[in-house]
């Protein structure tokens, strides 16, 4: 089989497998058969595109093909007269919403297969934990090593959370939709810090060839924007939405021209979305026009708008920066907000200050195996002139990393300690 064809294969399902599994739930009501189907797709993909040739329409393709395999499924399953109706409904293709109809706002008009997938992997029969290994296999498409690296566990407990996970929604009868009132709100922690999370793994890869997967930090803006106008007067929501907002507008200055990871402070800022920007500032805006106290995500937007006011640099804001990160892990301790924190202390007060914070957080088993660990460190030994020793904790952190463009800017830094 040509190699370009599977590779053109695995792309494209890569990129469609949460609407292929987000429509084919819609018509089986079953994720985990839903998923099952997709990867029929898949395979009949890699069986019949080598011999007729790639189509035009890849990812129609692909949906089109695991609809009909769900649909002969159902018609086996029912009677043919009484479902008939239903799947002729669920084949209608439903272009994505806009955000800024007010029909949003009732709960009946919202008809997006993905938010449905979401908050439906998000039920309260599940685990929290569950709920966000779920939602990333499903919408993000994340492999269960990635999904394990982006939650801090390991491969066999997420293996196991996402059968467990789709076994009892399908005993619990967990209804496809967009809930409504105090139901909504009990899944709303959760679907915000899936949509977080799909954000980071596309804004940065855990593995692969490339630093970026811009189709999963776009799958989570149209989600973060969707729930925004579902949930007008909830903080949060556009708090993460100013985030994300923020964070993506740094998205096209964030690699070289082959494709090589780029540090915040050598990015060129006036490659930066401008659009984007203001977007997120307006977004923070109305998280604070909620009267709500800020939560983590608008305290993470805080911090990201410094960044995105600063014209250079040198001119950002560190000690604001500081002061919130201090906020945030009173809010929300987590050894990775510290380690965020450590940072912004050695430009405050020194990396001397800075190494101290880090090293308090060695021993923390969430951290071990994290790459960021001991690349910050090498950081702060490397300010303070302790070449050998900086050496030595980018090549580990080079050793931990499963990114190669990561990978490759560690042994560069190391290589220039030398």
């Amino acid at each position: 089989m040509p190699v370009t064809v599977v590779s053109t294969v695995e792309a494209v399902f890569r990129i469609e497998s949460a609407r292929i599994i987000a429509g084919v739930t819609r018509i089986v009501r079953d994720v985990g058969i839903a998923e099952e189907i997709a990867q029929d797709a898949l395979v009949a993909a890699l069986e019949q595109w080598p011999e007729s040739g790639v189509p035009e329409k890849p990812g129609a393709w692909l949906t089109a093909t695991a609809k009909h395999r769900a649909i002969d499924l159902v018609r086996r399953r029912e009677t043919y007269a009484r479902k008939l109706a239903e799947v002729g409904r669920t084949l209608a293709d439903v272009p994505p919403p806009d955000t800024a109809d007010p029909a949003l706002t009732d709960p009946d008009a919202i008809d997006d297969d993905l938010l449905r997938l979401v908050f439906t992997a998000c039920h309260p029969v599940l685990a929290t934990e569950a709920r966000v290994a779920l939602t990333l296999r499903l919408l993000g498409g994340l492999t269960t090593e990635e999904i394990a690296r982006a939650c801090l566990a390991t491969e066999a407990a997420i293996a196991q959370r996402v059968v467990r996970a789709k076994r009892a929604l399908a005993k619990a009868g967990v209804p496809f939709e967009v809930p409504c009132g105090a139901d909504r709100a009990a899944r709303l922690d959760s679907v915000l810090e899936v949509i977080y999370l799909i954000f980071n793994e596309g804004y940065s890869a855990t593995s692969g060839d490339d630093l970026l997967r811009p189709a999963l930090c776009e799958d989570a803006l149209r989600l973060g924007r969707v729930l925004a106008a579902l949930m007008p007067k909830e903080g949060e929501v556009h708090g993460l939405v100013a985030l994300l907002e923020i964070q993506a507008s740094r998205s096209t200055s964030r690699t070289g021209p082959g494709g090589e990871p780029v540090l915040l402070a050598d990015q060129n800022r006036t490659r930066w979305n401008r659009l984007l920007i203001r977007r997120g500032f307006a977004a923070l805006e109305r998280a604070a026009a909620t009267g709500r106290p800020p939560g983590p995500y608008t305290l993470q937007a805080a911090i990201a708008a410094c960044h995105a006011q600063a014209v250079r640099y040198e001119d950002t804001d560190w000690p604001t920066i500081a002061t919130l990160y201090a906020r945030l892990a009173a809010l929300n301790p987590s050894p990775v907000v510290e380690l965020n924190r450590a940072v912004a202390v050695s430009m405050v007060d020194g990396p001397a200050a800075g190494l101290a914070v880090v090293d308090a957080l060695g021993g923390d088993p969430a951290l071990r195996g994290y790459h960021l660990l001991p690349s910050v460190r090498g950081d702060l030994l490397a300010r303070l002139g302790r070449a050998a020793e900086a050496r030595v904790e980018f090549e580990q952190a080079a050793s931990l990393t499963r990114n190669a463009r990561e990978r490759d800017l560690l042994h560069a830094r190391a290589a220039r300690c030398r």
